[in-house]
């Protein structure tokens, strides 16, 4: 007899229990049972009953993250959250929403277009849900204008490993005294509790938007760029950069980006009236630049009312987290070019210019000792400037092999952290820095 099964299954008639499958594995680990609740109460009698059993537990929305970070040390319980899809409240005169953790940012983003709003969190892994993002932290080009996904999060609704349910922020029911819940539990994938229900800042959908777009041919431009990009206070809502080598074919242009070439976007909205005077002085201010800079003659200065095909796309199947001062990002892109020339592999590159936050992915063939020396040759260019790369995702024998999170600061509070929320360790155990 399984008594835990049994047990679950007596929790509702209407809480769906069934065995884990290849299907539901988590970074490869799969759980011995799936539930799928319909609500935080249910949710809350899962985790108390988990608790109770001493068993293991991941939250699942979408799936599209669960080979993020490290495999978990075991997964008895899997908890679906795909039916927690509701949009609970939608004040629109307070630019505030109210959402399920299994809400799609495709759904939620359709719903608020419809009443002129938006939420400034772009779904950067297509199909991710709400609590998917605010697990991995994931932040997408708006972070420039609105902050990253911590900052437009005020308020949250969690479940505790003991099946306590624990609220924060804005709509308060119950505090938990001395916790800020949105900064701890954003990025901490799932191992201090169970996130079912967040509260959003939203903001006007733009009344028009435009692109500016170059291609530099190298670092020193970029840097040109971007310093003059600061100086001209043109209120950006994003700037991206996106670089692909491709050390096979030398001097060969092929598909777009496997060139070597630097592409800079910048996105400017607002009202049409300012928006004309924004996008002159950004093309004036990159024309100049990029001329001063550069030796060879550069591409020219494009505006067009759309962003470029790569365009919040987290790049892969091997994919690193780069995070760096903002005016480091032109040596980063030189010290990782070097790398995928040295051992002759093809390297995408792009994310936040200015902001100093990346992402760089290879192919799934890369060996394990190549990845290890690009997160050396990032780690020795972030670190210096209290940033880091991290290794989210990679074939098994690579994450085995390597160090996937590099030193991390305030590791041993973090440690007491998850200890008062999860003494039993049996929330996404060992996904974290530091076997958290």
């Amino acid at each position: 007899m399984d008594v835990l099964r049994d047990d679950l299954a007596a929790l509702s008639p209407s809480l769906r229990v069934r065995e884990g499958g290849p299907g539901d594995a988590v970074d490869g680990v799969v759980p011995r049972l799936v539930v799928s609740p319909a609500s935080t109460g249910q949710v809350a009698a899962v985790v108390a009953r988990a608790a109770a059993h001493g068993a293991s537990l991941v939250a699942r929305g979408a799936g599209t993250k669960l080979d993020w970070g490290r495999p978990p040390e075991g997964v008895e319980i899997l908890v679906e959250l795909s039916a927690m899809d509701r949009v609970l409240e939608h004040a629109v005169g307070d630019f505030v929403a109210r959402v399920e953790a299994g809400t799609t940012l495709d759904r939620l983003g359709a719903l608020l277009a419809a009443a002129g709003q938006l939420l400034p969190v772009e779904q950067v892994v297509p199909g991710s849900t709400v609590g998917g993002v605010i697990a991995t932290g994931l932040s997408g080009p708006s972070r420039h204008l609105d902050g990253a996904v911590r900052d437009v999060l005020i308020g949250l609704t969690v479940v505790r490993a003991d099946g306590v349910v624990a609220r924060s922020g804005s709509k308060v029911v119950k505090n938990v005294a001395g916790y800020d819940l949105a900064k701890l539990f954003t990025g901490s994938f799932g191992t201090l509790g169970i996130v079912t229900e967040a509260t959003f800042r939203l903001r006007p959908l733009p009344r028009a938007r435009q692109v500016v777009t170059c291609e530099l041919p190298d670092e020193d431009d970029l840097a040109a760029a971007l310093t003059a990009l600061r100086a001209a206070e043109i209120a950006a809502s994003a700037i991206e950069v996106d670089r692909c080598v491709d050390p096979g074919r030398p001097g060969e242009v092929g598909p777009p980006g496997t060139d070597g070439a630097i592409r800079l976007a910048v996105l400017l909205e607002g009202d049409e009236r300012s928006l004309t005077a924004r996008v002159a002085a950004t093309v004036a201010a990159l024309g100049h630049a990029i001329g001063a800079a550069g030796t060879t003659a550069p591409a020219p200065v494009r505006t067009a009312p759309g962003v470029p095909s790569w365009w919040a796309e987290v790049p892969g199947p091997v994919t690193t987290k780069l995070s760096c001062a903002p005016g480091d990002v032109p040596g980063l892109l030189r010290d990782l070019a070097a790398w995928s020339a040295r051992h002759a592999r093809p390297l995408a590159v792009r994310g936040a210019a200015a902001d100093g936050v990346l992402w760089a992915g290879c192919p799934a063939a890369t060996e394990p000792a190549a990845v290890g020396a690009l997160l050396e040759v990032a780690r020795a260019r972030c670190e210096r400037t209290g940033g880091g790369a991290v290794l989210l995702r990679a074939p098994a024998e690579t994450k085995a092999a390597l160090d996937s999170w590099g030193p991390v600061r305030g590791l041993d509070l973090m440690r007491r952290v998850k200890m008062s929320f999860d003494p039993g360790r049996l929330l996404a155990p060992g996904r974290f820095v530091g076997g958290i």
